[in-house]
């Protein structure tokens, strides 16, 4: 199995349906400043990531924006999933298949950029990003 101390905890993803006010809550209330924002139009959904320091040294908040959601999530639909760096995406994936980990999204770039990433599940079906990270 890959050495442990090869993953980091990038962030944690929250579904919101008002980008705005959000980004005003996590900035205003909790003292998080914008990193950054990109959005996706191929995708219709916008990515913001707010912290307390840059990404190169902490973990962050990502909030996605499905665009045209008007309704409020429930919470159980509101997590989206927990995000680890590693450093070698392929090779990570077919160590943790071998052991029995469910692989939802095979390693690739994502689908609407390059990024390449993967997912995997927990064993109550959490979803877990992997990001290749050198």
């Amino acid at each position: 199995m890959s050495d442990n101390k090869s993953f980091r905890f990038l962030h944690t993803m929250l579904r919101v349906r008002d980008l705005e006010k959000s980004i005003d809550f996590y900035s205003r209330h909790l003292g998080m400043k914008l990193l950054r924002k990109s959005d996706y139009p191929s995708g219709e959904f916008t990515l913001a990531f707010l912290g307390y320091g840059d990404e190169d040294n902490n973990t962050v908040l990502e909030l996605t924006h499905n665009w045209g959601q008007d309704k409020d999530y429930d919470l159980g639909t509101g997590f989206g999933h927990l995000a680890l760096g590693i450093p070698d995406i392929y090779t990570t994936c077919a160590e943790l298949e071998k052991e029995g980990v469910v692989i939802s999204r095979a390693p690739g770039p994502m689908k609407h950029g390059t990024t390449v990433i993967a997912f995997i599940e927990d064993p109550d079906g959490y979803k877990i990003e992997l990001i290749e990270r050198s």
